[in-house]
């Protein structure tokens, strides 16, 4: 989808000047908007072609996000791949590219938008910024604000990547970065779980069982992400802002009393402000942040809960 002319928060124009949608779903359905953390893209769905879908298990025929009810919109989190300048931007900038693509769609307003962590946070300032736009959102592990240790560790994550381009090692800096990231997607208690009972390397510098693990995450992440697109998106990340009061949209929120990233404080705070709450999820999880990727059951509770009640007014909507 084209974005002539579209500038992001540093005021400089995209280099590639477009939005890449993909729609799953029969077309006059009522339309929905999902999207997920960093790492995701338009493939929220397996349409069965063997390329792997990041959410497949929530969004699929006859699931929570059922295929057969809604088209549901997924895309590539902005700058795409044909940037590779460090870009500024924010979530309000994906936020605004979506309303873009969805005027091209003839779109005026969406059934739902479900956002997991940054998708979240751009569902969050969607609603902030186009509430006609929009009858419900479903933020998961979504805060108004970046809790400061999260941007601490991000801007460890950030200083690995910027040390890889300068040194002229990216994918390098990639692996290391990554598998920094996954310590504070997951819990300890996971990994203590997984890996706390593993032998112990012969000597000094062999590794330990659950560094070889995040050893094959890291590797497993270059091919995905560039080193200036991934500290584009993570700066990103940490200039999220966001006033609740101002998100007058009816919003259902979830999140992992485990997560680190998003401290659970930091949800009943925004919880406590929305205007237009219509339920809030404290769940407990054993993998933390990850646990919209994980914890299927509440998840899939939770979404269907919030669909329902559109569901439910709409049919009052049409009886009246």
């Amino acid at each position: 989808m084209p974005l002539p002319g579209f500038c992001l928060s540093d005021g400089q124009p995209l280099i590639d000047a477009a939005v890449r949608l993909r729609r799953f779903g029969p077309g006059g359905a009522p339309p929905i908007v999902v999207l997920g953390g960093i790492s995701s893209d338009r493939r929220v769905a397996d349409v069965g072609d063997g390329r792997p879908a990041w959410w497949p298990q929530i969004v699929r025929s006859g699931g929570p996000v059922d295929l057969d009810r809604y088209q549901v919109l997924g895309l590539d989190l902005l700058p795409g791949p044909g940037e590779t300048d460090v870009r500024t931007l924010t979530p309000a900038d994906q936020a605004r590219a979506l309303a873009i693509a969805l005027d091209h769609l003839g779109i005026p307003q969406l059934e739902a938008l479900i956002g997991a962590s940054y998708g979240g946070m751009v569902g969050l300032a969607f609603a902030e910024a186009f509430p006609e736009r929009l009858k419900q959102l479903i933020a998961i592990s979504a805060p108004h604000r970046p809790a400061t240790h999260a941007t601490a560790l991000r801007g460890i994550q950030r200083r690995i990547l910027a040390f890889g381009i300068e040194t002229g090692r990216p994918e390098v800096a990639v692996a290391l970065a990554r598998e920094l990231a996954m310590t504070t997607y997951r819990t300890s208690d996971e990994l203590d779980l997984r890996f706390g009972q593993d032998a112990l390397p012969e000597a000094a510098g062999q590794p330990y069982a659950v560094c070889d693990y995040l050893k094959a995450r890291g590797r497993a992440y270059v091919p995905r992400m560039t080193a200036e697109r991934w500290i584009s998106l993570s700066d990103s990340l940490d200039r999220h802002r966001v006033e609740p009061e101002a998100v007058t949209v009816p919003t259902t929120l979830l999140g992992f009393t485990s997560d680190q990233l998003v401290p659970i404080a930091d949800l009943d705070e925004l919880a406590g402000q929305l205007p237009a709450l219509r339920r809030y999820v404290r769940a407990p999880s054993l993998y933390g942040h990850d646990g919209f990727l994980k914890e299927e059951t509440v998840v899939t509770d939770l979404i269907d809960s919030a669909l329902a009640k559109t569901l439910a007014c709409c049919q009052s909507e049409l009886a009246a």
